[in-house]
């Protein structure tokens, strides 16, 4: 039986009189790669915050790697997160930028920052300044920092967001790559074709509920 590292019980959020998050529930298993799809306000950004432990819920709960977010553990671990726009110091380089973020744990060193820097189609030797980056590149980073520990689980909301086809089959390969190394990948996308492409099971969100699992 394939092992379960997220699972989501009756998971309610409610911001002030409304309600974002209503009663939703899944269950995703290792070395699957999980499609969530809705329109913009359907709730996926804000069940992606709560499995994470960036957002508190006001009902329900839920268990990753065995561990209650918010009772056993702030934060969820093992986890690489894309939610939104990547959040990067555009005065240095990529490869300082994932420096930074890679010392708050001291997980990795430099060879693996280079080697996830050149998986997400960057060149980690280069000197351009995040500031000077097309949104496409900031998106790559974005990818680059996701996958740059070897997490287990992968939480990625639009992660083809600006990116050009080239991109988009980069991304699509890594995502099925790291999919046969085992891990557990939640993916949100606009794109049906990603969808289709990449995911084992899909769930669709609208007004903050689950109305269909295919």
């Amino acid at each position: 039986m394939t092992e379960e590292i997220i699972r989501v019980e009756h998971l309610t959020k409610k911001f002030g009189g409304v309600t974002a998050l209503d009663d939703v529930s899944l269950s995703c298993k290792r070395g699957k790669i999980y499609g969530i799809i809705g329109r913009n306000g359907s709730g996926k950004t804000v069940l992606f915050k709560l499995i994470v432990g960036y957002l508190k819920p006001t009902g329900g709960r839920v268990v990753v790697n065995g561990k209650e977010i918010g009772k056993d553990a702030d934060f969820a671990d093992d986890i690489g997160v894309i939610i939104e726009n990547p959040g990067f110091l555009e005065s240095d380089t990529g490869f300082r930028n994932l420096e930074y973020l890679a010392s708050i744990r001291s997980l990795i060193g430099p060879a693996e920052i280079r080697e996830s820097m050149e998986k997400a189609g960057l060149d980690p030797s280069d000197r351009k300044k995040v500031g000077k980056y097309s949104l496409g590149m900031k998106q790559r980073l974005g990818i680059a920092q996701a996958i740059m520990e070897n997490p287990g689980i992968l939480i990625l909301d639009e992660p083809m967001n600006s990116l050009d086809n080239r991109g988009v089959e980069d991304v699509r390969r890594i995502l099925m790559e790291l999919r046969k190394e085992g891990k557990t990948i939640l993916l949100a996308s606009h794109n049906r074709e990603d969808i289709q492409i990449l995911c084992d099971e899909v769930y669709e969100m609208d007004r903050g509920r689950i109305i269909e699992k295919r």
